[in-house]
């Protein structure tokens, strides 16, 4: 039973990182949000890394499946088209406009949306590229059908605007996108190389591309609009989170500088303390990201009916969550298990847990010996009593003598004072 709980306690020890530091500050084992707030190892990060493995796994399986099913709706600017846009004036509906749109050029537009509000609202027609003649058709058929009226309030045909893309010009801004893309990997891959260690280059490029896939996957289930402003918001998403994975990096590299001459802490439990001491760190960043998008997402695109900004909005706010959830649960997690298959922290951690194993083992055996005490000393035989020795022959016999005043037992002193 000892050994068990021995070896229990041994295995236990390379996940599961000691309190060490909330023992030398003094703080209570059970002051949660007092360890939380002084990164004081609340959170065992590395320790449940399998499970936060298994949840980063199921989120980029359904992301990919949203992609594969539904795919994405891109905008005009990168699969070229037409868009016609006029003044939402009266009771102008979008069901009449795609009504409209039908009846002169006999086919249904693409997409058909209200942006803005009140007297500044506008309706655009989204379509695949039309012709001057087709369009010059479907603005004579909105003008007699709702009559827009123009800057000097009286209906004109002026207030119908449009505007084409082509193809080819869509390609051009897939492709360049794209190259952008690719080019920001590449130099954060770089940079993070030199600047810390190629695992650290590969955790924080696998959390990238974790946010990058998530994203589209949102997009995707939620039917958004890719356009340009996507393409920005999610390149200043990815600097963000690449922002906060170079911040846990940093303290994980602080705390593991020269860790194999000491064996207080293993390499997983440095990296665990790392997390917590930058945990609030962390999460305070992304509250002060988050509010401004959220504050964009009510009054700009629910209150003001902007609806061209909702884009940006929704790719800001999943990137930004996206990437505080990878630089804490998934980057430092995979760094961890990479460095855990050199020889380097194998043989450190294996120091660690074997100077730990006789304090441990100790303790163990000292939990252990009541119970093992009891029966023993009920079967310990009570030891026997010497016999008395008998006189020599001829010999006087000795009397005991008391042990204090060398007399001999049992007669009084009669002297009298």
């Amino acid at each position: 039973m000892a050994a068990k709980r021995s070896s229990d306690v041994t295995e236990s020890t390379a996940v599961e990182a000691p309190d060490l530091e909330s023992a030398a500050s003094g703080l209570p084992h059970h002051g949660f949000f007092t360890r939380l707030y002084t990164g004081t190892g609340a959170f065992n990060v590395i320790g449940r890394r399998k499970t936060w493995f298994i949840i980063t796994g199921v989120i980029v399986a359904i992301a990919i499946a949203a992609i594969a099913i539904k795919g994405f709706t891109f905008g005009i600017d990168f699969k070229g088209g037409t868009t016609v846009s006029m003044p939402a004036t009266g009771e102008v509906t979008v069901q009449q406009v795609e009504d409209a749109y039908s009846e002169a050029l006999g086919k249904d537009p693409e997409q058909v949306v209200t942006v803005g509000s009140g007297g500044s609202a506008t309706v655009q027609i989204r379509s695949e590229t039309l012709t001057n003649e087709e369009t010059e058709t479907l603005r004579t058929a909105l003008f007699d059908a709702f009559q827009p009226k123009g800057d000097d309030g009286q209906p004109s045909k002026q207030a119908i605007s449009d505007s084409a893309v082509s193809s080819t010009w869509g390609d051009q801004i897939t492709k360049r996108g794209l190259i952008a893309l690719g080019v920001f990997l590449v130099v954060v891959g770089l940079f993070i190389m030199l600047r810390y260690e190629r695992y650290m280059a590969i955790a924080a490029l696998a959390s990238l591309v974790f946010g990058l896939i998530t994203t589209a996957g949102v997009y995707a289930l939620v039917g958004f609009e890719v356009t340009p402003a996507t393409l920005i918001g999610l390149l200043t998403v990815m600097a963000f989170s690449l922002y906060d994975t170079v911040i846990v990096f940093d303290k994980v590299q602080e705390n593991t500088q020269d860790f194999e001459h000491t064996t207080r802490r293993t390499f997983a439990e440095h990296a665990n303390l790392a997390i917590n001491q930058t945990f609030m760190r962390s999460i305070n960043t992304t509250l002060i990201s988050i509010t401004p998008v959220v504050s964009l997402m009510i009054i700009a695109v629910w209150l003001l009916g902007v609806g061209t900004l909702k884009d940006l909005a929704l790719v800001m706010l999943v990137g930004v969550l996206c990437g505080t959830y990878g630089s804490i649960f998934f980057a430092t997690p995979l760094l961890v298990t990479m460095r855990e298959r050199t020889e380097l922290v194998r043989t450190h951690t294996r120091r660690v847990l074997n100077r730990r194993k006789p304090a441990k083992a100790a303790e163990v055996v000292q939990d252990a010996e009541p119970e093992a005490a009891a029966p023993s000393l009920a079967a310990k035989p009570a030891p026997a009593k010497p016999a008395p020795e008998k006189p020599a022959p001829g010999s006087r016999p000795v009397r005991p003598t008391a042990s204090r005043t060398g007399r001999p037992a049992g007669k009084r002193n009669t002297r009298r004072r």
